[in-house]
């Protein structure tokens, strides 16, 4: 009969504990200079060596050619204190669960008066030391205050915080770390080695997993498979099938379903789990071992290299691809989710229903308020954006309508006004079919009035065509200024933009917002006091007063939405360079007719001309009614006015 692996290869000697070189250390430099205090406290996890340091450190002290870090191994205490030796008589264990009242102590304080048989010190060795009472420490605060010199103390305890802090404070704490799992595999292909069994690196990376950073439950774990293993060795398949483990392909599968936002992926995953006998808590253990490893790839992608990731070389691979597939705040939401499931499980009823919630959590977002959720719904919306940029396609005037009334001549073109109120409207617009007939010269901004700037007369129907700028803006007489030129096709909209200026983006920024409303009311309302400021290289510079604004239209891309409504209205695709100039930015108006103050439209003067304020003795200024106006510049129709 074959003895179990963890005590077959329980260290004997101070460089044999695995993993605990920050204890190992101190201790060899003490046993060297003969400086071993007479009381110490080991604690730490379950099964990381405490114990198995207690006995070493008592096999040193006891050495005849000691104290020494390397006990020779063959003198009389060192044989009966051997790993798998008879033990000692004079180092006693004790388990502080089964003894640990008060009578066991005073006990042992009587006992400890009594020299050592025939070794240089009386070791006590308390395992499980939380476990000794308030009354039983106390009966033994003196002794471990004020210990006969032949007496050594050394208590082992996995919470540390339980020990009485009058013992803890009389004695020399070590702290036992879990081993990781590079460490730990490394161990494990040793003992393999010795014990002459071939075992793959992917099982022996499983089994540290499932030993969980504890070189005894890894020992037994071990121990388990290779009892199971067939003539081939430790395989991996082997290995998942024995401890339970998840299937790298099916993590593989469950990732890939939530970065397609797959549901009939993810839910076939969670089929094959319950189907397979797999343990739900299990599987979700390893979907959140993935996630972090995830979330540590993002940040960190030479994470491998550092020993932040401890996996096989293609799964490693693997998961690099994988973590580019998602946003961070996505990924930090996953985990949050996995986290919650699984405490949901313990104890669950019902646990493919637990894992089914889980997984509609995970592929829709919108299904939380809370703030993580909409973290990762924005996360998932700028990674759509930033992989399929948004095209608008060109926009072409509407065809006439069959029985159109005959097309009457073009507007004359308005000169550039210093604040436009509202966009052209559809008698304004040319037909390029039809020959230009004599027309009136051009008047004034000044003399329309302010209403029919921005509503259409009564009865009429008012189309939506883009707005050409060439018949909105031209220079005013006082101001040679050229012209704008017939604007380019919608598929060469980029090479019209040295023909557009500062003053013409300023003379048309109230149509350019008005287009942005059609793409988003919250794209809309942070422009409202935007004004542009300068054009340079096909970079058209917008000012905006506030901070907030700045990071809001940056952060969410409406930049995107305004460079979308310029190329709509005015033919001219430029890059939107946002900043903050709360002394160029425009001051918010309410529009004509009074509407609400969220209605506001934005008023900027251009930077070189001042007012057009229209005087009395101005030879332009045309004394016409506003229904003259109507009648010969709109092209309207009265039908007669009510007599009261």
């Amino acid at each position: 009969m074959s003895m179990a692996l963890y005590r077959t290869y329980r260290p004997a000697r101070l460089d044999d504990v695995v993993g605990q070189d920050h204890v190992i250390g101190p201790l060899r430099r003490a046993l060297e200079n003969d400086r071993v205090h007479h009381a110490y406290l080991f604690s730490g996890p379950r099964g990381c060596g405490k114990t198995s340091t207690a006995r070493i450190l008592a096999r040193s002290l006891n050495c005849e050619k000691g104290p020494t870090p390397d006990p020779c191994g063959e003198c009389q205490s060192c044989t009966d204190l051997a790993p798998n030796g008879p033990g000692s008589l004079d180092v006693i264990e004790l388990d502080a669960a089964s003894h640990g009242g008060v009578d066991d102590t005073r006990e042992l304080r009587e006992r400890a008066m009594f020299a050592p048989a025939s070794s240089r010190y009386k070791v006590y060795i308390i395992d499980e030391a939380h476990m000794v009472t308030t009354q039983g420490f106390n009966a033994l605060l003196k002794l471990v205050e004020e210990p006969p010199p032949h007496v050594r103390f050394i208590f082992a305890t996995t919470e540390a915080e339980k020990v009485l802090p009058t013992i803890r404070s009389r004695t020399h704490n070590y702290t036992f770390r879990l081993v990781p799992a590079k460490t730990l595999q490394q161990h494990l292909a040793y003992v393999c080695e010795q014990e002459g069994v071939a075992a793959e690196p992917a099982a022996l990376a499983l089994v540290a997993r499932a030993g969980a950073g504890s070189v005894r439950d890894s020992l037994s774990v071990l121990g388990q498979v290779i009892s199971g293993s067939g003539p081939e060795g430790v395989t991996y398949a082997e290995a998942v099938a024995q401890l339970g483990m998840t299937d790298a392909t099916l993590l593989d599968a469950a990732v890939d379903a939530l970065a397609d936002h797959n549901g009939a992926g993810l839910f076939t995953v969670i089929d094959h789990v319950i189907e397979a006998g797999h343990d739900p808590r299990r599987f979700v253990t390893d979907l959140l071992e993935r996630i972090r490893d995830l979330i540590v790839l993002h940040n960190v992608p030479d994470a491998a290299d550092l020993g932040l990731i401890d996996a096989p070389e293609d799964q490693v691979a693997r998961e690099i691809e994988q973590s580019q597939r998602f946003g961070l705040a996505e990924l930090t939401r996953d985990a949050e989710v996995a986290s919650g499931a699984l405490s949901e499980l313990r104890g669950a009823t019902a646990p493919r229903l637990h894992l089914e919630l889980m997984a509609a959590r995970l592929l829709l977002p919108a299904s939380d308020t809370d703030e993580a959720a909409t973290r990762a719904r924005l996360d998932q919306l700028e990674r759509r954006m930033a992989a399929a940029p948004v095209h608008v396609a060109p926009v072409s005037s509407p065809p006439p309508a069959p029985s159109a009334p005959p097309v009457k001549p073009a507007a004359p073109a308005m000169p550039d006004p210093p604040a436009p109120s509202a966009t052209a409207t559809p008698a304004e617009e040319p037909q390029p079919e039809q020959a230009p007939a004599p027309v009136p010269p051009p008047r004034r901004l000044s003399e329309v009035a302010p209403s029919t700037a921005t509503e259409a007369p009564t009865g009429t129907i008012r189309p939506k065509p883009p707005v050409r700028p060439r018949e909105r803006v031209e220079s005013p007489p006082a101001v040679a200024a050229p012209a704008m030129p017939d604007p380019p096709p919608a598929n060469d909209a980029a090479a019209a933009e040295t023909s557009v200026g500062l003053d013409q983006f300023v003379s048309m920024w109230a149509a350019v917002l008005e287009a942005v409303k059609a793409y988003s009311r919250v794209a809309w309302t942070l422009f409202s006091t935007s004004a542009p400021i300068s054009i340079s290289n096909g970079e058209l510079a917008v000012a905006l007063a506030d901070v907030g604004s700045v990071k809001g239209v940056k952060a969410s891309g409406h930049d995107e939405r305004l460079r979308q409504a310029i190329l709509d209205v005015m033919r001219v695709d430029v890059r939107i360079d946002v900043v903050l100039a709360p002394d160029r930015a425009a001051t918010p108006v309410v529009a004509a007719g009074g509407g609400p103050a969220g209605e506001a439209a934005t008023q900027s003067a251009p930077a070189s001309a001042g007012p057009d304020d229209p005087s009395l003795d101005d030879p332009d200024v045309d004394d016409s009614t506003g229904v003259d106006l109507a009648l010969r510049a709109l092209g309207a129709t009265q039908i007669g006015e009510i007599e009261h």
